[in-house]
Protein backbone atom coordinates (compact mmCIF):
# COMPACT_ATOMS: atom_id res chain seq x y z
CA UNK A 1 0.00 0.00 0.00
CA UNK A 2 1.10 3.24 -0.92
CA UNK A 3 1.53 5.63 1.71
CA UNK A 4 0.80 8.63 -1.06
CA UNK A 5 -2.19 7.08 -1.74
CA UNK A 6 -3.30 6.50 2.06
CA UNK A 7 -2.57 10.42 2.83
CA UNK A 8 -4.71 11.09 -0.56
CA UNK A 9 -7.89 9.24 0.60
CA UNK A 10 -7.32 10.36 4.37
CA UNK A 11 -7.26 14.20 2.89
CA UNK A 12 -10.14 13.28 0.24
CA UNK A 13 -12.47 11.73 3.60
CA UNK A 14 -11.36 14.97 5.34
CA UNK A 15 -12.74 17.24 2.64
CA UNK A 16 -16.06 15.57 2.82
CA UNK A 17 -16.54 15.16 6.00
CA UNK A 18 -16.07 18.98 6.09
CA UNK A 19 -18.33 19.82 3.21
CA UNK A 20 -21.09 17.49 5.01
CA UNK A 21 -20.73 19.96 8.17
CA UNK A 22 -20.80 23.03 6.14
CA UNK A 23 -24.02 22.42 4.08
CA UNK A 24 -26.59 23.73 5.51
CA UNK A 25 -29.79 22.48 3.50
CA UNK A 26 -30.70 18.89 4.70
CA UNK A 27 -31.76 17.68 1.36
CA UNK A 28 -27.88 18.10 -0.02
CA UNK A 29 -26.98 16.87 3.22
CA UNK A 30 -27.79 13.98 2.85
CA UNK A 31 -26.34 13.79 -0.53
CA UNK A 32 -23.11 14.87 0.84
CA UNK A 33 -23.31 12.38 4.18
CA UNK A 34 -23.56 10.18 1.46
CA UNK A 35 -20.99 11.25 -0.70
CA UNK A 36 -18.69 11.04 2.71
CA UNK A 37 -19.95 7.42 3.34
CA UNK A 38 -18.98 6.56 -0.12
CA UNK A 39 -15.10 8.00 0.84
CA UNK A 40 -14.64 6.23 3.86
CA UNK A 41 -15.72 3.31 1.98
CA UNK A 42 -12.74 3.43 -0.69
CA UNK A 43 -10.36 4.35 2.68
CA UNK A 44 -11.68 1.24 4.68
CA UNK A 45 -10.72 -0.87 1.24
CA UNK A 46 -7.59 0.59 1.09
CA UNK A 47 -6.56 -0.38 5.02
CA UNK A 48 -7.64 -3.91 4.10
CA UNK A 49 -10.85 -3.69 5.83
CA UNK A 50 -13.53 -5.33 3.80
CA UNK A 51 -16.05 -6.03 6.04
CA UNK A 52 -16.03 -2.56 7.46
CA UNK A 53 -15.93 -0.97 3.78
CA UNK A 54 -19.11 -3.19 3.14
CA UNK A 55 -20.69 -2.27 5.89
CA UNK A 56 -20.37 1.33 5.67
CA UNK A 57 -21.06 1.48 1.92
CA UNK A 58 -24.51 0.14 3.01
CA UNK A 59 -25.34 1.71 6.00
CA UNK A 60 -23.83 4.94 5.70
CA UNK A 61 -23.76 5.53 1.56
CA UNK A 62 -26.92 4.12 0.93
CA UNK A 63 -29.50 3.38 3.94
CA UNK A 64 -29.04 6.64 5.98
CA UNK A 65 -29.19 9.32 3.30
CA UNK A 66 -32.48 7.43 2.07
CA UNK A 67 -34.09 7.45 5.45
CA UNK A 68 -33.13 11.46 5.83
CA UNK A 69 -34.33 11.82 2.57
CA UNK A 70 -37.72 9.58 3.21
CA UNK A 71 -38.04 11.65 6.36
CA UNK A 72 -37.84 15.59 4.74
CA UNK A 73 -40.43 14.10 2.17
CA UNK A 74 -42.98 13.15 4.52
CA UNK A 75 -42.14 16.38 6.82
CA UNK A 76 -42.66 18.52 3.98
CA UNK A 77 -45.60 16.88 3.00
CA UNK A 78 -47.50 17.57 6.40
CA UNK A 79 -46.86 21.01 6.73
CA UNK A 80 -48.74 21.78 2.93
Amino acid sequence: MSTALLLGMLALVSVAGLVVVRTTEPARQAVTLSVYSFSLTLLFVLLQAPDVALSELAVGAAVVPLLVLLTLRKIGRGKS
